[in-house]
């Protein structure tokens, strides 16, 4: 009959993140429309064996060879199918939508490979627009894959601009929360510790992104990412701090008119309003705060605080310059993490990547292929390890 509503097949890469743990929330209270076709997640063993239980997806990849092995073993007589490589699965049809969310640049391969195999993809993985935009957007393109981006800013721009064209547009302004050391007096930086840096005052994340916060990196690479993702001319992006993080999103019309989106700081709204799109009613989803438009603060980024900053001119010069500062910052991130080297140093090091002898040979590069996208990749990560070891921070 015509009520007969097909389930929509869903896959999520990084089912264990955040992310992956929202959507799969959003799904559980729409279980009738949606069938799970593909969970990915590499190390939480009890969480992806609560994900097997719970889910029941008709796959589930594990890339990480132990937590394969022992997840294996516990399911065996289970129908859900364990396997660790993505490629192995020879899907018939289309898959209605994919959450892109595995972090890192070990999300880009799943990404490029389900960009092809899925009707709307939904980008949570940074590294894949960083690094891989031009093999997404050219696949998709061919494929005819609608790309909706999950970011809170960038799901912001895109319903904003949604029908506007580059001529109609003046500024495009992402909202950063200024992290946990907005008000820090200058002198206190030199002693921060990773657990200051951990605390985010207004968003639960990962680890990664929260240093990437605390140092405004995370909204540099999503400056990068709008520039990929939206037709409009570069420099008409800039960054903005708004410590309620209510607003992720102004866009300045030449008309005159100014638009901003407002929303929760809560994930589960831009990732419900791209997996729907139409009559989504979120009160459904989340207890419902006050609407709150008391003391919206919007303030000019100071460049003593986040010298991250100056970093911006030099991101349209080379092709592959994001790609680089990815892999740097990664490292240092993750040296900090492991306190062996102070916050300050990282921008210092990112700098010193920037001035190598060697930069320009590997960011003129264009990475219209894995291959060079993993070369140059390495070079900075090599690099960044290498000047580590030689001056001491």
């Amino acid at each position: 009959s015509k009520f007969y509503k097909m389930k929509k097949k869903i896959a999520i890469l990084g089912s264990t993140g955040s992310i992956g743990r929202t959507t799969l929330k959003i799904i559980k209270k729409h279980k009738k429309d949606f069938a799970i076709e593909i969970l990915s997640a590499n190390r939480n063993f009890n969480k992806i064996c609560n994900q097997i239980k719970e889910s029941k997806p008709k796959y589930f990849v594990i890339n990480n060879k132990k937590i394969f092995l022992k997840v294996s073993k516990k399911f065996k007589k289970k129908k859900v199918k364990i396997i660790n490589n993505l490629q192995k699965i020879n899907l018939k049809k289309k898959i209605d939508i994919t959450v892109a969310a595995i972090p890192g640049i070990a999300g880009l391969e799943p990404t490029i490979f389900l960009a092809k195999r899925t009707k709307k993809l939904l980008i949570a993985n940074k590294e894949s627009v960083i690094c891989g935009w031009n093999i997404i957007n050219k696949i998709s393109r061919k494929h005819n894959t609608k790309i909706i981006p999950l970011d809170s800013e960038h799901f912001s721009l895109y319903k904003l601009t949604q029908g506007f064209n580059n001529s109609e547009i003046e500024k495009l302004y992402i909202t950063a929360s200024g992290g946990p050391f907005l008000n820090l007096p200058l002198n206190k930086f030199k002693n921060i510790r990773p657990k200051d840096a951990l605390k985010h005052p207004k968003w639960k994340m990962g680890k990664k992104i929260s240093i990437d916060s605390s140092t405004l990196m995370n909204k540099i690479f999503e400056l990068i990412e709008a520039q990929k993702l939206f037709p409009f001319d570069q420099n008409k992006f800039q960054i903005i701090i708004h410590p309620q993080s209510l607003v992720h999103a102004i866009v300045k019309f030449k008309n005159g008119l100014i638009k901003f989106l407002y929303h929760e700081p809560d994930m589960t709204i831009p990732i419900a309003n791209a997996i729907f799109e139409k009559n989504l009613i979120v009160g459904k989803l989340r207890k419902e705060r006050k609407f709150n438009l008391d003391n919206l603060k919007f303030l000019k980024v100071d460049k003593k605080r986040f010298p991250t900053i100056k970093i911006i001119p030099k991101l349209g010069k080379y092709a592959s310059t994001p790609i680089i500062l990815n892999a740097s910052n990664e490292i240092l991130v993750d040296e900090f993490l492991k306190r062996k080297i102070s916050f300050k140093s990282i921008f210092q090091c990112l700098e010193l990547v920037l001035r190598d002898k060697n930069y320009k040979k590997y960011a003129i590069q264009k990475p219209l292929d894995l291959k060079t996208i993993y070369n140059i990749d390495l070079w900075a990560r090599n690099k960044t390890i290498d000047l580590l070891k030689k001056k001491k921070f």
